[in-house]
């Protein structure tokens, strides 16, 4: 790793104040070690980064690394076969109830090995990385027994070992009751699921909580217990909320603290001022929406009207979104849910950072990671607005190419 000088370049800083984008055109930007060490139009570039080893971009983007904040890319099968049934007419939930779904990929996952896990995963991460991506996080919840939740989580920590990308783990083992738990969710809680949050804190393999509040998993009194137990082991929290339903998920994860509410297709206005005063980040998924075919919009007036950050992410996983471009995530976010370019941008650099706790990257600042993106492009409103194209130039992460 080398101290170098990126010239000639725009960058989108993706600030909260400022221009558009928090766009600075005509810019240096210099990196030290894994850090940016300055920023800013090249008129103004200090007297000691001038011999630097300079890179001319030639005009071209420089964005934040991109970050994918909520996936599930650690999982053993696949269910093209649910998609099928989908489209003849069977809703998510009827396919859930029928022992599909979530479960149907429990099965596979169980049988998989911590090196199948791996080498069935990094393919999907090696498509984020080849858009930019510079972090991803990670959930469990496809085990639903102890060994499985653990192995998961620990396939996902060698992915950042392995790629160059940094990787946040969520323990989700509130993501569904096991077969050999129906109709007992609390004894599943007591018996298999809290005990492997202790474990998996444990070993180091997780970063926060993560729960499922809908009527096909986890009531919101079980999710508190869940979270009372991340407090207890000092972990923050996260949910998958309002998205087939009002329970009132939302408004419980603000109590909370959580980093973020994700979903919140039936978000309410209560639900959206809970989450402006706890600073609880919305994460919005299209992919789920597209592939589920969803009518419901989440309610992004209210989220602008109150101030909620908003994030985008992938949702990657088997069932309800198979995704693995958030480039084309953010098409979606404009084309579906009517977000600005703008909104796309910030919400998978500054608002995905938010939701994942991780202060120094989303945002080109001194003192920030070098997680960098450069573009192709002449404009930050192409990275939303092409489907199914990459621009990428190049990809930094942590000061490296």
């Amino acid at each position: 790793m080398s101290d170098r000088l990126l010239t000639n370049a725009t960058l989108a800083t993706a600030a909260e104040k400022g221009a558009a984008y928090g766009l600075i055109e005509a810019a240096s930007l210099a990196i030290e070690g894994e850090r940016i060490a300055w920023l800013g139009p090249m008129r103004e570039l200090p007297e000691r980064y001038r011999d630097w080893p300079a890179v001319d971009l030639d005009g071209r983007l420089v964005t934040p690394g991109l970050i994918d904040c909520h996936t599930h890319v650690v999982f053993g099968g696949n269910r093209a076969r649910e998609f099928e049934l989908r489209l003849q007419g069977a809703s998510y939930e009827e396919i859930a109830r029928a022992g599909g779904g979530i479960v149907s990929t429990v099965t596979a996952t169980r049988a998989a090995s911590e090196a199948d896990l791996l080498a069935a995963a990094l393919p999907r991460v090696e498509a984020l990385i080849a858009e930019g991506v510079t972090t991803i996080e990670i959930k469990s919840g496809y085990g639903l027994d102890r060994d499985t939740e653990l192995t998961m989580l620990r396939a996902a920590r060698r992915i950042g070992i392995e790629r160059p990308i940094t990787v946040k783990t969520s323990f989700l083992g509130a993501h569904a009751v096991p077969p050999e738990y129906t109709g007992r969710p609390d004894a599943y809680l007591d018996t298999v699921c809290l005990p492997a949050l202790e474990a998996a804190q444990a070993e180091g393999l997780v970063d926060a909580v993560d729960g499922f509040c809908e009527g096909i998993a986890f009531s919101p009194q079980q999710i508190s217990r869940v979270f009372d137990k991340a407090a207890a082991l000092g972990l923050p929290v996260k949910l998958h909320a309002e998205q087939l339903s009002n329970l009132g998920g939302a408004r419980l994860a603000a109590s909370h603290k959580a980093l973020s509410a994700d979903h919140l297709e039936y978000l309410d206005e209560a639900g959206v001022t809970a989450m402006a005063d706890s600073g609880t980040v919305a994460v919005l998924l299209p992919g789920a929406f597209y592939t589920l075919r969803e009518t419901t919009l989440p309610p992004l007036d209210l989220l602008r009207q109150y101030n909620v950050p908003i994030a985008l992410a992938t949702d990657c996983n088997p069932g309800s979104s198979p995704l693995t471009s958030l480039l084309l995530a953010m098409n979606m976010g404009c084309t579906l849910f009517k977000m600005t370019p703008e909104e796309a941008l910030s919400g998978v650099t500054r608002n995905a950072a938010k939701a994942l706790g991780l202060p120094d990257t989303g945002v080109l600042a001194a003192g920030n990671r070098a997680d960098l993106a450069i573009w192709n492009v002449q404009h930050p409103a192409e990275l939303a607005y092409r489907i199914g194209f990459n621009p990428l130039h190049e990809r930094i992460c942590g000061g490296r190419a």
